[in-house]
């Protein structure tokens, strides 16, 4: 890492729908040193960013890069050897579209995390939960309606998604043993799923005293607790609960969002996977009854933003996609775009997901002391959203914590 002066820089935040004036942009090691107009440095290299974009690097808030099948019973049956070589493989491809961190919200391990900090190979920064929490017969039970030998308790596969627990006592001790192993929040499942076999939509998962019991586990170690959830009803309750994270939300009415909002939640849209998955599924590999449930969820997503952005609830970035569709990480951009404002859609991956990421002033930001986790895009991305798409097509410099992943010729 070096010294590296922008200038020129028009930077696009996700907080205005404006681009800022032209400023310069010094980066010393891994950090932003300085913004303003006419840093003086004695020795930098000097890159002119006139024409283009200057923006922070994005911020994935829903992921699993353990998840190189669509069908994740299967995928939980892989070595972890061969799990691990294809989670840097969707990583690898992550950063080279933008994304210099990602939140996995299952799965993903902090052996993981260890090994990326290791690894030659480049990849996002990781923020993970360990293994998601799921009861028996929930969204993490792939043993189906016919298996009834036991759940392992402890030596889970890298490939798996989560854990089943029952009962607050285990329950409890699940989220310890999380927290133990280097989680820096906790994933529960709290509503019925796609991709599991015997739990239908409307399920509730765990229950409320067992989802307390969680959350507190999760406010000794000074966190916060993440819920897969769809429905209205599950919504409110695990906003009741003391949930934080609030992923998906397809279903989520009115007075729930405002409530949520209220309480200082996060909501995490990941409607890309459900349009892929529609689409694409099958071709992929993933089970027939999984398919069949996805259009209880996909039909109401546009409305779900319309609804959350009216009540005021925040919305993180999330992509939540499986196997050979990852690749469509970045087009949730477009789709947001189509009934939200251009630079909201832009700050879910920015100061957003940050903020739900507890790294707000870190990253999701071009202001001094921030990781310098920068990407320069051709054109203005607040006019054309699809910019961001295209696996990094226009993104022709890509920086994480202060080295270039990406470094092509300016023209």
């Amino acid at each position: 890492m070096s010294t590296v002066l922008f200038t020129n820089a028009r930077i696009v935040d996700g907080t205005s729908p404006e681009a800022t004036a032209p400023v310069d942009v010094l980066v010393d090691g891994n950090t932003i040193r300085e913004v303003g107009e006419n840093i003086k440095v004695s020795s930098a290299e000097v890159i002119d960013l006139k024409g283009k974009t200057l923006m922070p690097g994005l911020i994935d808030a829903h992921v699993h890069v353990i998840a190189s099948m669509a069908d994740l019973g299967r995928n939980a049956l892989l070595p972890d050897a061969l799990v691990t070589v294809r989670a840097f493989k969707i990583m690898g491809e992550m950063l080279n579209r933008g994304f210099t961190t990602v939140r996995d919200v299952g799965g993903a391990t902090h052996a993981l995390v260890a090994a990326a900090e290791e690894c030659p190979l480049p990849s996002p920064r990781l923020i993970v939960c360990g293994k998601a929490l799921s009861q028996t017969g929930g969204h993490c039970d792939f043993r189906g309606p016919y298996i009834d030998r036991a759940v392992e308790q402890t030596g889970h596969s890298l490939g798996a998604l989560g854990r089943v627990c029952d009962g607050v006592p285990e329950a409890r001790r699940a989220a310890r043993e999380e927290i133990k192993g280097g989680a820096t929040f906790i994933k529960i499942m709290a509503n019925g799923g796609v991709a599991s076999p015997t739990d239908p939509i409307h399920f509730l998962g765990f229950s409320r005293e067992e989802i307390i019991a969680i959350v507190e586990e999760a406010a000794n170690a000074g966190t916060y607790v993440s819920a897969h959830l769809y429905t209205d009803e599950a919504i409110r309750r695990a906003v009741e609960c003391g949930v934080h994270s609030l992923e998906h939300c397809n279903l989520i009415q009115s007075e729930t969002a405002a409530f949520a909002a209220s309480m200082g939640a996060i909501a995490v849209p990941t409607l890309v996977t459900y349009d892929k998955l529609s689409s694409e599924g099958v071709s992929m590999g993933f089970p027939e009854g999984s398919v069949a449930k996805i259009d209880n969820v996909r039909l109401s997503g546009m409305e779900s933003l319309e609804i959350m952005r009216a009540a005021g609830l925040a919305m993180a970035y999330g992509s939540d996609l499986l196997g050979g569709m990852h690749k469509h990480q970045s087009e949730e951009f477009v789709i947001r775009g189509r009934v939200l404002p251009a630079h909201e859609v832009i700050g879910s991956a920015t100061h957003v997901a940050a903020r739900l990421l507890r790294m707000e002033g870190q990253i999701g930001a071009v202001t001094p002391g921030a990781f310098a986790d920068l990407i320069v895009v051709d054109g203005d991305p607040l006019v054309d959203l699809s910019l961001l798409t295209r696996q990094g097509q226009h993104m022709p410099l890509i920086m994480k914590d202060g080295a270039f992943i990406k470094q092509e010729r300016l023209n």
